[in-house]
């Protein structure tokens, strides 16, 4: 079944210069694939899942800040077991129109002295562990002030963070045309599926193609072959539950679709460099 992409407008632009987000939302009314005239400053507060910008799907947990551009198709894709007990996740974010940057940059010299030099991205950029911090806690400030205060706040942030060098490409624009369509159907079929065996046969049918045509096809697309890209999402999603939950390595296996354990381990340490076990330790090592 073909995905449907749709397009969100910011609301109530009569009355307010940009959008601010800071309530918890349960995971049945998340936003789907969509995309917007507006650019999108946010930061994971609970949980964790893949998200798709653009031509990109990669995994994102609590403590991720991501900077989408205008009219890039994405989505949040929260995995259920990262809500909370009333089936909500939480997250700060702030939207904004490209109008608003050009507006501040003429109507106030001292914001057009800080921008003035700025080449906007492009591309949907995830911010390092010095600038999340600085720009997180503003964000945070910003949920306990009024509408007057939160714009005082948007004249600080804006200018550091597209002025910030502390980031990653984490996704590049793709134009909505067939192929593109198809490669975002097909990643999405990959994160509702991946956790029982997708064969070839079954992908291909879902978007149309046979099997030789399809695997032609996503090695072109992706420079790798489909079974290596369901593997390697199995894994980072494995990383994500390792890194999040407290279950143990042998249902980790399972929930991500792997069917041995062994194989689960050797898959695992030939990817990640060591095994499940040690990498849990690593992580909450580094996190304490």
């Amino acid at each position: 079944m073909k995905e449907t992409i749709t397009p969100y407008g910011l609301p109530d632009t009569d009355n307010h210069s940009f959008f601010f987000f800071d309530t918890p939302i349960n995971i049945e009314f998340e936003a789907k694939l969509h995309q917007h005239d507006a650019w999108e400053l946010l930061y994971v507060i609970r949980g964790y899942g893949s998200r798709i910008s653009g031509d990109t799907v990669q995994h994102f947990s609590a403590g991720d800040l991501v900077l989408t551009p205008p009219n890039m198709l994405h989505q949040w894709n929260f995995d259920p077991d990262s809500a909370d007990s009333n089936g909500n996740v939480s997250y700060l974010m702030v939207a904004f129109s490209h109008s608003l940057l050009l507006r501040c940059t003429e109507n106030f010299p001292e914001l057009r002295n800080r921008m003035a030099h700025i080449e906007y991205p492009t591309d949907a950029l995830k911010f390092g562990a010095k600038s999340t911090q600085i720009f997180s806690e503003v964000l945070a400030k910003m949920s306990d002030l009024n509408e007057l205060d939160r714009l005082c706040e948007m004249f600080r942030l804006l200018p550091a963070v597209f002025d910030s060098s502390d980031h990653i490409s984490v996704g590049k624009p793709a134009r909505v045309d067939r192929d593109v369509r198809r490669l975002q159907q097909i990643i999405l079929y990959v994160m509702q599926h991946f956790h029982h065996t997708i064969t070839l046969d079954e992908i291909a049918s879902e978007v149309g193609m046979n099997r030789s045509a399809f695997c032609s096809y996503f090695k072109k697309i992706k420079n790798i072959t489909f079974s290596q890209f369901v593997s390697q999402y199995r894994i980072d999603t494995a990383c994500e539950m390792l890194k999040n939950s407290q279950k143990q390595v042998s249902e980790i296996c399972f929930l991500v679709g792997f069917n041995d354990v062994p194989h689960f381990v050797r898959v695992f340490k030939s990817t990640k460099g060591m095994s499940p076990l040690k990498f849990r330790k690593e992580f909450k090592m580094k996190k304490n």
